[in-house]
């Protein structure tokens, strides 16, 4: 039985669009992400997940600890759910959920907030002013992992911190201790042009690609060093955290890195077909239903403009994933309420039938539906909400 004849089976009775997670192929993702990591914790990304019940799976894996959240009320929502070791991964502006943090004895003692700059420290000062017994808010300080080059006019990673070199991460961390309230606990660095960018790549433009990137680690793996000695001075730092699912091999060489982040490998979308150093199985798919054939060689499927975040392009677009052999008509893409598809095995399928997909990301999947369908072998053997399903959508 091939894999579309499988998941056809084990969801027959549902009525399409839905959205699955195939539980064997995560539990390999998994483990093949804690075998990169060679020892150390991976830290799991919640925005690429975004399913309570699939991250307590992941989370109950061999080599995974901590969670990495997106914003900090879904943090506060997550520790008041029992989940411990929380890590915000961006900085807030939020006053009313730093409020919330500061007067909730178990929330300050599991999350910790992101800054990088004393502003950070400003607004957490002004949102717990009201707070009759506020609790120190526990604090990381984020490091720009970008590669510079060429006197600053060429630039690869995106831009995060303003917080680059040993000294002002220092002069950061002297901030944060001496002012009352706060607790330093952890740096996190964050190679995006590494992590997020897939390698495998031909022509001269991979080959500049890699270079760049085999650059960009030995001067990351240096600076970030540097920068974790002069502020372990300062604070005795109970986590750095650095990379990310595309490059956990690389990362955990580092001796300054006690953990890395990961999480879109666990669902391994299209984007992550691009790796040299690693292969994933594909565990999180959706089906759309053929409801037209408006031409020879050409079906039309329900919805399927699920695109995905970051720079426009064919790039972000969802996979037609199964039967092989289908693509998208390139006046039309992906719409919001039908998508047009062509290609030889169009001929073969009939109004009615499935076509699966593959989200170009990860979590952003569960931004478009209300729960996954957790499918082991041919069966669905549970059905379990998303962030979506229990009404939470933090961004």
């Amino acid at each position: 039985m091939d894999e579309r004849q499988r998941y056809d089976r084990a969801t027959a009775g549902l009525e399409p669009p839905f959205a699955i997670l195939d539980l064997e192929a995560m539990r390999a993702n998994g483990g093949a992400m804690a075998r990169r990591a060679r020892g150390k914790p991976i830290r799991v990304a919640s925005k690429s997940i975004r399913c309570r019940d699939v991250l307590r799976r992941v989370l109950g894996m061999a080599g995974f600890s901590g969670v990495m959240a997106f914003t900090l009320p879904e943090a506060l929502w997550l520790a008041a759910e029992g989940v411990t070791d929380i890590l915000v991964a961006y900085p807030t502006a939020d006053a009313t959920a730093l409020a919330a943090l500061a007067a909730d004895e178990r929330a300050s003692r599991e999350i910790t907030v992101m800054v990088d700059c004393p502003e950070h420290l400003d607004l957490v000062d002004e949102a717990v002013a009201g707070v009759a017994s506020r609790r120190d808010v526990r604090v990381c300080l984020d490091i720009d992992a970008g590669f510079v080059a060429m006197g600053g006019r060429f630039r690869a990673g995106v831009l995060r911190s303003p917080v680059r070199e040993p000294g002002e991460a220092a002069a950061l961390a002297a901030e944060v201790a001496k002012r009352p309230g706060f607790r330093l606990v952890g740096l996190m660095a964050y190679e995006a042009q590494v992590a997020g960018v897939g390698d495998r790549v031909g022509g001269p433009y991979g080959r500049v690609l890699r270079a760049v990137q085999g650059r960009s680690m030995r001067e990351l793996a240096a600076r970030r060093g540097r920068v974790v000695q002069a502020v372990r001075q300062v604070a005795d730092l109970e986590f750095v955290n650095g990379g990310g699912t595309g490059s956990i091999e690389k990362t955990v060489r580092e001796k300054a890195v006690t953990e890395v982040a990961g999480g879109s490998g666990i669902f391994h979308p299209r984007l992550f077909d691009f790796y040299r150093g690693f292969t994933g199985r594909p565990a999180a798919l959706f089906a759309l239903p053929v409801v037209r054939r408006p031409a020879p060689g050409v079906v039309t499927v329900l919805g399927g403009g699920y695109h995905a975040s970051g720079s426009a392009g064919p790039s972000r677009l969802p996979q037609p994933y199964l039967p092989p052999g289908l693509r998208y008509d390139p006046r039309e893409g992906a719409g919001e309420v039908q998508t047009p598809l062509l290609g030889p095995a169009a001929s073969d399928l009939r109004i009615g039938d499935r076509v699966w997909f593959r989200h170009a990301k990860a979590g952003e999947l569960c931004e478009r539906f209300d729960v996954l369908h957790l499918v082991e072998g041919d069966q669905v053997v549970e059905t379990v909400p998303t962030y979506r399903g229990e009404g939470r959508t933090f961004l």
